[in-house]
């Protein structure tokens, strides 16, 4: 199993915050759209250092993304809403003329009864997509979709597996194989309330990952 990118999203609190970023994850996310009961009103009193931080935007305004990287320090975008390539390109020229190097991951929801949804023409301007399990909400489901799905992705883009990640995916993600899988996305399955995560939890699943990434 080659070495997977750890992203815990979805973080808000302080010193949860702190406990997962002991964890040693990759990314730490922050919801930065309203309609999420995980939303970042504020800044946190502390941010992580040690991992890259994700702000998680849904069809925003790039004057909202660019005071948002701003305030939370951001070092990645995640858009998870209907965004075209060309406001993915708009956003990346807006932080290349800013002097900031902002990754940009692009979320595409995954349901059986659609076609796989079109990623070629973000290749260009994204640095990673994430794939989702198709939802009424915006992402947080807590539902997994069928992974085999992904075969059908031949794209380029390195990827983020999401959805319904839960504390007993281990196996199944030992087992879990295709040459863009980059990293995991873990979320709702390891919250004890919306934006406040369960540090066991995620500790037994992100060791079991770390120990995988030293094979």
């Amino acid at each position: 199993m080659k070495r997977l990118l750890i992203k815990v999203c979805g973080m808000r609190e302080t010193d949860n915050i702190r406990q997962i970023e002991a964890l040693q994850p990759d990314y730490m996310g922050f919801i930065c759209w309203e309609g999420s009961r995980r939303y970042v009103a504020q800044p946190p009193a502390y941010l992580p250092t040690s991992c890259r931080r994700v702000g998680v935007f849904v069809r925003p305004e790039i004057g909202t993304v660019v005071e948002r990287i701003r305030s939370l320090g951001l070092d990645a975008v995640q858009l998870h809403g209907q965004e075209t390539p060309g406001f993915c390109r708009q956003l990346r020229e807006t932080f290349r003329a800013k002097g900031r190097d902002v990754e940009i991951i692009k979320a595409f929801s995954i349901a059986p009864e659609q076609p796989f949804p079109s990623t070629k023409e973000y290749e260009s301007v994204c640095d990673y997509f994430l794939f989702d399990t198709s939802c009424p909400t915006v992402g947080g489901s807590g539902q997994q979709f069928d992974w085999e799905i992904l075969r059908q992705y031949e794209g380029h883009t390195p990827f983020f597996l999401s959805g319904g990640i839960e504390p007993d995916s281990l196996e199944a993600l030992r087992r879990f194989s295709h040459p863009r899988w980059a990293g995991v996305d873990l979320n709702s399955r390891f919250e004890l309330s919306p934006g406040v995560k369960d540090v066991e939890q995620l500790a037994r699943l992100i060791h079991g990952l770390h120990e995988q990434n030293k094979v």
